[in-house]
């Protein structure tokens, strides 16, 4: 059975739809790259019996792009075999194109990445208007660039300015914003309406050409060489690599393509792109970031980590403890997917400041014109603001989210589980406490587990499950089902102090900050962290998070351990943190006052005095900033082979995913473990000795490691 339909009605009208055998979305593999060679040869025989031609999809998308495991598995022998494969598919396109007859794309589902190339490549596009659909060019979110003509075809038709976010960004569009950038040309509101406008398309334009191929064709808004466009063009580089801070090459590369493409004619353009697609497609940062952002993300969404054997939960009603920034963001979240929620604080006044928090988001939504008032007011009146315990009755789930005191944990516990339904669960939001110690003040420690969101819950899409002792399989699978039913991604880590994401997230700011008292100069520190790939420096972060906070989660930290029979190690940089605190008044950005200065207006900036109270002018010159970004990322990939060794980590996948979602480890990287395994496992525990012969034990290479590189063995 081919991939592709070929239908030639009695009105010389040929329908070509794509519904590819096996697979619930079609996408560009071999079977679609046969079959579409044949469906265009076949036309090229018959020409003198069609009209015109559609293309559409038998699918309830329209096309979902490449076919990624193939991508994947390009290497750089393969590199020549792969030019030519692209080549062929798009002269086929190209040949669809160039007939003379008109062909309409039938867009009656989402067209992404290859999909809307296909569209692209057709001379006019008529879409479904229905906002789920979306339509863009995402490779670039992969590492890669369109390898389709995207990048020869949209600069052409709405010029390169207006081109160069859907490429460089992969932003994606809804049907009607599509249309308004030019991009497709109409919308239907019914599959019969589509067809008949394809139809109608073809009937007032018996002979069709695509504007670039036309003698008299000027590019929107100007070539590269045009005055406007050049002056735009010369610093346009540089505020790219702004962004992507030299770890990025597919945007890159995507710039250089439409730019250069833009200067020759489209089949040389043409040939151009297909280079740079190689070049990124058998590259190593593709492949981290197509390894964890398409399989790893989708074996974790597909309920990779949750236990087999129990009927997937529906969550009516979850109470959320504690109305402050974190309360009000879970209640939000939840209230925003459908779910009836009780946002309880000490008073009532605190729990209706919390669901005012939920308030403004909608209000900015419906500013925007991305939400009715109707569908504003629904939201809200599923939040109930209260200060009694007895509206938590009936609750599928309670969350406390309360400030990060054992004892306080331990008295919300015990007030509100009693409330809960028979089969009902708690868990706790903190971020740092042992789960185990928490269900001590549960009745039900098996009903017990650990969600911890990450700040801002409305933007982060994480959420780390946290396995107790006692908690059992059963609340396992609830906890995973209520994630994912609000939306967000969730990792599975066993119990430890600070789990997984914490301590982690702990080895970044403080080795930072340990740089600082060492006499590294601040804004080194910094750049380090952000030329690294994170998305902001140690310091700021340090601030954001507020270092009192730090104090007095260390503070709690040492008390259990101690209280366990334990010995506390100090980190260097806790003297530096109570310098600033105690010493200097120097709290973070709540306060007004950390590592940065927060100015009424303006920008933030290093505070000055830092520069006298700790940077040593000889060491501070003489430090490689390559020196400092490997510390930044390598302490942090270390302390995730610790977890995993200790059996805190369950899975590779897990450790990749929650590292980048979690705490904003180098996308690029594809996470802390794919980190060591495309560094090279034994190049890399070389490179960690080395690190702990300079600066000390918490960079030597845990026994996992060791066992891995003596093999050369990635970690899986």
């Amino acid at each position: 059975m081919s991939a592709i339909r070929y239908e030639l009605g009695s009105d010389q009208i040929l329908t070509l739809t794509i519904d590819m055998p096996g697979q619930s979305a079609n996408t560009m593999n071999a079977a679609f790259r046969e079959a579409f060679d044949e469906a265009v040869s076949r036309v090229e025989d018959n020409l003198d019996n069609i009209r015109g031609i559609i293309v559409t999809s038998a699918k309830k998308t329209f096309f979902a792009g490449g076919d990624l495991t193939e991508l994947h598995k390009v290497t750089q022998d393969d590199a020549q075999a792969f030019e030519d494969r692209v080549n062929n598919l798009k002269a086929r396109m190209r040949a669809l194109e160039t007939l003379g007859k008109p062909v309409v794309a039938a867009v009656n589902g989402t067209a992404l990445g290859g999909g809307l190339e296909i569209a692209l490549a057709c001379h006019h596009r008529i879409v479904m208007n229905d906002n789920r659909i979306q339509l863009g060019l995402p490779e670039v979110t992969l590492g890669l660039l369109p390898g389709g003509g995207g990048t020869q075809r949209l600069p052409r038709m709405i010029g390169l300015e207006a081109a160069f976010p859907l490429l460089m960004e992969g932003k994606k569009l809804r049907p009607d914003a599509a249309l308004k950038a030019g991009i497709i040309d109409e919308l239907a509101d019914t599959r019969d309406e589509l067809m008949a406008k394809a139809r109608a398309f073809i009937d007032a334009n018996p002979k069709s050409q695509q504007p670039w191929d036309k003698k008299d064709y000027k590019m929107p808004g100007g070539v590269p060489h045009h005055p406007a466009m050049a002056q735009k063009l010369a610093i346009a580089p540089a505020m790219l690599r702004q962004k992507t801070k030299g770890c990025y090459p597919a945007p890159e590369r995507i710039m250089a393509a439409a730019v250069e493409g833009a200067q020759v004619d489209f089949d040389n353009g043409s040939l151009i792109e297909t280079r740079y697609f190689a070049e990124l497609a058998i590259g190593q940062v593709a492949k981290n970031m197509t390894g964890t952002f398409w399989f790893q993300l989708n074996d974790i969404n597909a309920g990779g980590s949750r236990p087999k054997g129990t009927d997937t939960e529906t969550f009516k009603k979850v109470g959320v403890l504690g109305a402050g920034m974190m309360g009000a963001g879970i209640a939000y979240s939840t209230a925003s997917r459908g779910i009836e929620v009780v946002l309880k604080d000490v008073s009532k006044e605190n729990a209706e400041k919390g669901k005012r928090y939920s308030e403004d988001l909608l209000a900015k939504k419906v500013s925007r014109g991305r939400m009715t008032e109707e569908k504003k007011a629904d939201v809200l009146n599923r939040i109930t603001a209260t200060d009694s315990a007895a509206d938590l009755d009936g609750c599928d789930l309670v969350i406390e989210a309360v400030f990060e005191d054992s004892d306080l944990k331990a008295k919300v516990t015990a007030e509100a589980e009693p409330r809960l339904v028979r089969n009902g669960f708690f868990a706790s939001n903190t971020s740092t406490i042992p789960i185990t110690q928490l269900a001590e003040a549960s009745a039900r420690p098996e009903s017990f587990i650990g969600l911890h969101f990450f700040s801002p819950v409305d933007k982060m899409m994480l959420v780390e499950i946290i396995v107790g002792e006692k908690t059992s399989d059963e609340t396992l699978a609830k906890a995973f089902d209520y994630v994912q039913q609000i939306g967000k991604i969730p990792v599975v880590v066993n119990d430890s102090r600070g789990f997984f994401t914490s301590r982690v997230f702990g080895t970044f700011v403080n080795e930072g900050i340990s740089m600082l008292g060492e006499g590294i100069h601040p804004a080194s520190i910094e750049n380090a962290g952000l030329l690294a790939g994170m998305p902001v420096g140690p310091l700021a972060i340090s601030d954001e998070v507020s270092m009192t906070l730090m104090q007095h989660i260390r503070a709690q930290s040492r008390k259990d351990v101690e209280a366990a029979g334990g010995q506390w190690d100090a980190h260097p940089a806790e003297a530096i943190i109570d310098q600033m605190v105690d010493d200097h008044g120097r709290k973070g950005k709540a306060a007004g006052a950390g590592f940065y200065e927060y100015p009424e207006k303006g920008k933030k900036y290093l505070w000055p005095e830092l520069e006298s109270l700790y940077v040593d002018v000889t060491k501070a010159r003489q430090t490689k900033l390559q020196e400092l970004q490997d510390r930044i990322l390598f302490i942090q990939a270390i302390e995730t082979v610790r977890c995993l060794e200790e059996g805190v980590l369950r899975t590779v996948e897990d450790a990749n995913i929650g590292s980048i979602f979690g705490i904003g480890y180098a996308p690029w990287t594809g996470g802390a473990i794919q980190f060591i395994n495309q560094y090279g496992v034994r190049a890399f525990t070389k490179r960690a000795s080395e690190l702990a012969n300079a600066y000390g034990e918490r960079f030597t290479p845990p026994q996992l490691l060791l066992d891995h590189a003596e093999q050369n063995k990635p970690l899986t």
